[in-house]
């Protein structure tokens, strides 16, 4: 038999991303929980994360697109601008994400997590600092991006629509300004022959081999805080290899190593992001390169920044960290021994994208969960993983979407990304948007090639692709209120702000089969329990479940619900998704 939902959610019944227009925006301006005005005293678990490169969003100040004025000093901030190559500066900037505020809030963002903001060497060997992560000033913003006082406007306008703003901070390394006399020139540049300084192990720098490490001339005294000048605070033993104790201790893709086992990089480190939230009163920040910093230093760090937060009233600041694996094992020993409150959940991503793009078991799914009790302690857990389905390195999930079947029908890869999107906001932990994703980005694959502008391109490579979703491309502004997939985040957006089983409620499995892409889980809260049932496969599908009395929430066009004895069966259209609640 058929039902359809009496309860506070009826008006949601409609499948999400099918919606007309003038449904959708009646939709977002529903009531919604007081807490999202309030977002000083919001717990993070009630948050839709909005992640963004402001470089590459919105331009607006074109006055500040190359950065400081020339010449050296601030004039390391200076250059770059190439709006036609993926490696350069575009202009975008912490004023055009201000202007777009409301863009954000009718998508449902409750939270704006930013690429790094602080000053950086623009220009190095290998491309440009577009994505800030190559700082040289931990004090001041990047001019390419703003000024420290617009910073500060744009976290006051958020805050006054109830949104927060987090900041990706680094510790692991700064800008590449060490050198070593072995491999370079006095001037900086690579000695013949040499292309990288090869990695020197700590057996062979306690053995006396070792680098000799200096600051080319024009180059000298430019990192603030002072201390960060002396090459003391870093480890200097040439590139890592990415394995091992290089993992730690080199450089990464050559940037400047810093001894976090060393008192004073633990004690400058946190001193200067303690003046960050005293100075701009962010809600939380995104910690980079986690895994290739000592866990020792996490243990210290984390804390003091979080209590810090709080002394100058910030009671809900969260910290989350970047590690850059799909194993739980792996992730959640920085959870627990390291004491960070959460990370960006890697093992979410891998099943996520095995089941909705590749065509993998919903079985992954499964295994993955049953390991959530190892996020667990007394300022961790599950439900405060960051759950993502792309990000700027590994690569947007509309290219993974092409990567496994280029030849699929339009309709059937917008669909793929509804659906994965769905399971993103309809499982545990705190889900987060990667921007142009709403608009159907694909990208041609990882780092550059997955770091569109969202105002008219004029990059050729990503001018090129098809969008999922729509006839327009990247040469195109991209602030589309209309496009399918904004609309079904939107109204998920909603219908998670409106029901606190869908942001706390705990997961239970109610069907996995190896060889079924139909599969189902739970989330209870108290005494609410909603059922969501999906189907990743390219045909119809059904599902038997021991029977219970369910209303449908929300369903697609076909779905079927038949009782017989004591089964309750769902049989659910290919590539689509259902949410019932228990009566």
């Amino acid at each position: 038999m058929g039902c359809q939902s009496q309860g506070q959610d009826a008006e949601l019944v409609k499948p999400l991303g099918e919606q007309s227009s003038s449904d959708a925006t009646e939709k977002r301006q529903a009531t919604v929980p007081a807490i999202y005005q309030d977002y000083l005293n919001r717990d993070v678990r009630d948050d839709i994360f909005y992640f963004v490169l402001p470089d590459r969003f919105n331009n607006g100040n074109p006055a500040n697109d190359n950065g400081a004025a020339p010449g050296y000093a601030k004039g390391i901030s200076h250059g770059g601008l190439d709006v036609t190559t993926e490696r350069g500066f575009h202009g975008g900037d912490i004023k055009g994400i201000e202007q777009k505020l409301d863009y954000l809030q009718q998508l449902g963002v409750t939270a704006i997590w930013m690429t790094p903001i602080l000053r950086n060497k623009a220009v190095q060997k290998d491309g440009v600092a577009h994505h800030g992560y190559w700082i040289v000033d931990f004090t001041e913003i990047d001019p390419h991006f703003g000024t420290n006082d617009e910073l500060k406007q744009l976290i006051a306008a958020a805050h006054t629509k109830g949104i927060k703003v987090f900041f990706d901070i680094i510790t692991n390394h700064t800008a590449d300004v060490i050198k070593f006399a072995e491999c370079h020139n006095a001037d900086g540049s690579f000695k013949v022959g040499n292309t990288h300084c090869e990695y020197k192990s700590l057996e062979q720098v306690a053995a006396g081999d070792k680098y000799t490490p200096f600051v080319p001339e024009r180059e000298q005294g430019l990192k603030v805080p002072q201390w960060l000048n002396d090459p003391q605070y870093y480890h200097n033993q040439g590139d890592s290899t990415f394995r091992g104790e290089s993992s730690l201790n080199g450089d990464f893709n050559g940037l400047d190593d810093l001894d976090t086992s060393h008192p004073q990089v633990l004690a400058g480190m946190t001193e200067i992001y303690k003046n960050l939230i005293t100075e701009f009163k962010p809600d939380g920040f995104r910690i980079d390169t986690v895994r290739h910093v000592d866990l020792e230093f996490w243990q210290s760090f984390s804390p003091a920044i979080v209590a810090h937060a709080k002394s100058i009233g910030i009671p809900q600041f969260h910290v989350f960290g970047e590690v850059y694996d799909s194993d739980p094992k792996a992730l959640s020993l920085y959870t627990t021994q390291g004491k960070l409150p959460s990370v960006l959940d890697f093992g979410f991503q891998r099943v996520a994208a095995d089941i909705f793009y590749r065509g993998k078991s919903p079985v992954h799914a499964k295994a993955l969960f049953a390991q959530d009790g190892l996020y667990q302690d007394h300022d961790s857990g599950a439900d405060l993983l960051m759950t993502f389905l792309g990000n700027h390195d590994m690569g947007r999930s509309g290219y993974f979407i092409n990567q496994h079947d280029a030849q699929q029908s339009d309709a059937d890869k917008l669909k793929r990304s509804i659906l994965s999107h769905a399971y993103m906001f309809l499982s545990r932990g705190i889900p987060v948007i990667y921007y142009g994703d709403e608009q159907g980005f694909t990208g041609d694959g990882n780092d550059i090639y997955a770091r569109e502008d969202m105002f008219a391109s004029q990059v050729a490579s990503y001018n090129d692709n098809a969008l999922l979703g729509t006839d327009k491309s990247t040469a195109d502004d991209n602030f589309d209120t209309e496009h399918p997939i904004f609309n079904a985040i939107a109204q998920l957006s909603e219908l998670r702000k409106r029901n606190i089983v869908m942001r706390r409620g705990e997961y239970q499995p109610r069907f996995y089969q190896q060889d079924n892409p139909m599969f189902a889980f739970a989330r209870v809260y108290g005494d609410t329990e909603w059922l969501m049932v999906f189907n990743s496969g390219r045909q119809a599908g059904k599902i038997s479940l021991d029977k219970a009395d369910y209303q449908l929430i929300s369903a697609p066009d076909g779905v079927d619900i038949n009782v017989e004895g004591q089964i309750i069966s769902v049989q659910l259209p290919r590539l689509s998704y259902a949410i019932l609640e228990k009566r």
